[in-house]
């Protein structure tokens, strides 16, 4: 089957076609990025629009670089929540126009599923079970990945996420936007071991995440620096952003491997924007050499929201008896908010009857 997929979460338009046989076939991703610049952040109303802009003209370049038309498309997949309502619309109403003109199947896809799954798409893939971590914008999760539709959440953030710590620390320094990949670049010049920050739940007995201290650290220390000697040194600010992101992967990792050791499996998978951070991924490889496991990442093109993820999350629900391809209605809502466990109680009843987890 040839399933095409939409994204439209947040503030990139992403359009994929997957087989399930061949696995990705062409994607296409447009960045808003230069757009929200001026203003510090995502505008919601403006990201919607530009969606409208996009999504269409994407669909065709992505149909031709795979040398198909939409006669050959088999089903639809597309991001039905968590993220901005009026972006969601955007992507759920094309997807499901493009269905119900075809008389089509049209999958609504969780979009941290997406990310939980799209390390799949690399070679070599992971095998299940496998623990992943989910770091993505505004969510920071530890799950137990026993197959496609059945994941249980070991952690997650308490407060702010790795993602939001990261651009909330770069909006602080005055780094601009997006903040997290600007302070990536900058710590590069850095020295990690100049301040010392603390490192939120490091050593709590559990698998949660929380990372408001840290970003309350880096205000203190730049006040304290603004007292004693006026501005910012360049050094400093170098200094301060390796030493912020020291503490956020120290984190992230520790608890990556207290997941693999109370959970005994011995495969990792990270997936999300933060996943394509270098020193995230040295240190994860490193800690995973020696517990004589595996890590896997998605390739560094898919790491931030992407149009392939969708689709192959379609089409894996499809392999797996997952989607309802038998549905004639293509009425649709969209879920801003959206709990992936209520996900995995859909399937467990769309699987068994049973509206229980096992």
């Amino acid at each position: 089957m040839i399933i095409i997929g939409f994204e439209s979460s947040c503030d990139e338009t992403g359009v994929a076609v997957v087989c399930t046989e061949k696995g990705l076939l062409a994607h296409a991703l447009h960045s808003q990025i230069a757009m929200h610049q001026e203003y510090g952040g995502v505008v919601p109303e403006l990201a919607s629009r530009d969606h409208i802009r996009r999504i269409l003209p994407l669909t065709e370049q992505v149909l031709g670089q795979a040398g198909l038309t939409v006669a050959d498309i088999d089903a639809v997949a597309y991001t039905a929540g968590p993220g901005l309502a009026g972006a969601l619309l955007v992507g759920a109403s094309v997807a499901q126009s493009f269905a119900w003109a075809r008389g089509l199947p049209a999958i609504p896809i969780h979009h941290l599923e997406g990310h939980l799954l799209s390390p799949l798409l690399a070679d070599p893939k992971p095998q299940f079970p496998f623990v992943a971590l989910l770091v993505s914008g505004g969510h920071t999760q530890l799950m137990r990945v026993d197959g496609v539709g059945a994941y249980a959440l070991l952690g997650e953030t308490l407060d702010d996420a790795a993602g939001e710590a990261f651009d909330k620390t770069a909006k602080l320094m005055g780094l601009g936007y997006p903040g997290g990949p600007a302070l990536s670049r900058l710590a590069q010049e850095g020295d990690a071991r100049a301040f010392d920050l603390p490192r939120p739940m490091l050593h709590s007995p559990d698998l949660d995440f929380s990372f408001s201290g840290l970003k309350t650290a880096v205000l203190t220390r730049l006040k304290q620096i603004e007292k004693e000697s006026g501005a910012m040194t360049a050094r400093q600010r170098a200094d301060l952003a390796a030493s912020t992101e020291a503490a956020i992967v120290d984190v992230l990792a520790a608890k990556s491997i207290k997941a693999m050791k109370q959970t005994g499996l011995k495969r990792l998978v990270v997936a999300g924007g933060v996943g394509a951070n270098r020193h995230l991924r040295a240190q994860l490889v490193q800690a995973m050499g020696k517990l004589k496991g595996e890590v896997f990442f998605p390739p560094l093109e898919l790491c931030t929201d992407n149009g392939a993820m969708i689709a192959y999350a379609g089409a894996l629900r499809i392999q797996a008896g997952l989607a309802d391809l038998a549905g004639a209605s293509h009425a649709f809502t969209v879920k801003p908010r959206w709990d992936l466990q209520e996900v995995c109680r859909e399937d467990c009843l769309l699987a068994t009857g049973d509206p229980l987890l096992p």
